[in-house]
């Protein structure tokens, strides 16, 4: 019978890991929907309620919102935002 001694060793590597796409605060897709929302209950406190009421306002704020919705939906269908998990790499390292 032979006696022998096997060193395990522990080799992690920081693993590639994504989230659906981008925070809906760092895109321009909600910069140009506040930016244009604004405008529109700007433009119906200004002109004539005959011509451009508040009704007609929040109607277009509605379409919009169901625009922006959409766009959202689309992009996290299809895009990722890649990050590497070093965190994890570290919590592994110090075992």
């Amino acid at each position: 019978m032979s006696n022998t001694t096997t060193t395990r060793t522990n080799h992690t590597t920081g693993r590639r890991v994504s989230t659906e796409t981008k925070s809906s605060y760092k895109t321009t897709e909600l910069i140009a929907y506040v930016v244009v929302a604004v405008a529109i209950l700007i433009a119906s406190a200004l002109t004539d309620t005959s011509d451009f009421g508040t009704q007609e306002a929040w109607f277009y704020i509605t379409m919009l919102t169901i625009g922006y919705m959409v766009s959202r939906g689309l992009a996290k269908s299809g895009s990722r935002d890649f990050y590497d998990d070093s965190a994890d790499t570290d919590r592994h390292n110090d075992r």
